[in-house]
């Protein structure tokens, strides 16, 4: 059974960090290049980052470049985002995603809230 569990959303303080988690599973996690998408209230899902299948290189939204980080433990099959300096329209929900390298096969953990908020 395939599963993309996500963890570590919450409610922060403007400046704020925050670190999520995606736990994969079911998959060749191996052969799927991973992603955090966002959806804000009223808004379109977003990307906010990739990580490649080797996790050598990332690539990031301009709007938290600099202030996100993603990463990845292959050996352990989850990957990760620093949020740090967090802003009001951070405020989504976080959904980790996977795409096969090929094409085609999609996976999409249930999401978790990030608040940003005084």
């Amino acid at each position: 059974q395939v599963q993309l569990v996500e963890s570590g959303g919450g409610l922060v303080q403007p400046g704020g960090s925050l670190r999520l988690s995606c736990a994969a599973s079911g998959f060749s996690f191996s052969f799927y290049v991973m992603s955090w998408y966002r959806q804000g209230p009223g808004k379109q899902r977003e990307l906010v980052a990739s990580i490649t299948r080797t996790g050598g290189s990332t690539n990031y939204a301009d709007s938290v470049k600099g202030r996100f980080t993603m990463s990845s433990d292959n050996a352990k099959n989850m990957v990760f985002l620093q949020m740090n300096s967090l802003k009001p329209e951070d405020t989504a929900v976080y959904y980790c995603h996977a795409a096969h390298w090929a094409g085609g096969t999609v996976y999409w953990g249930q999401g978790t809230q990030v608040t940003v908020s005084s």
